[in-house]
């Protein structure tokens, strides 16, 4: 004797478990973005602060854009600066750095306590952020430091140099 009595059950019933079962579709895998995966970098700043007349220089370097600021608190000068960074010049300032050993960089002390300036290096990749301060003392890792600062003077124009 069958469970469902009415003939109509009978036919909707396996016309319904049908339906679902071919409405169901397998579920796509969602590629994993390829920055998750590796690691870049996203921005570099560099900054010199100090001296007796109190100046400073910030740059900000992202994918797509330069800024650029600088000035002197004693002579209340102050200069801005900001243009569009092209793939090639990304790529240049970019490789540079040699992203195995950012984490061995060694910073030094601050020397602005006794007017001196400080050279400070930011740099944040998809999965670490990294600041640097003085690291001039680091003779081994410095020299993609100095490789990046005279690939930035190609970029910037003469009356920011």
């Amino acid at each position: 004797m069958s469970a469902i009595k009415n003939l109509r059950l009978k036919i909707f019933f396996p016309t319904f478990l049908l339906l679902i079962f071919f409405s169901c579709e397998q579920k796509k895998e969602i590629p994993v973005k390829a920055a998750a995966t590796s690691n870049e970098i996203t921005f570099v700043g560099f900054s010199k602060v100090g001296g007796k007349g109190g100046n400073y220089r910030t740059i900000k370097i992202t994918k797509d854009s330069i800024q650029l600021e600088q000035g002197s608190t004693v002579t209340k000068k102050h200069k801005q600066w900001a243009s569009s960074v092209t793939p090639d010049h990304w790529k240049l300032l970019t490789s540079s750095f040699d992203l195995t050993t950012l984490d061995h960089i060694k910073s030094s002390e601050s020397v602005q306590a006794q007017d001196g300036i400080d050279e400070t290096f930011r740099i944040k990749t998809t999965k670490k952020s990294h600041v640097y301060v003085n690291s001039y003392h680091d003779s081994i890792h410095y020299k993609q430091f100095e490789k990046f600062k005279s690939q930035l003077d190609k970029i910037l124009p003469k009356e920011y140099k």
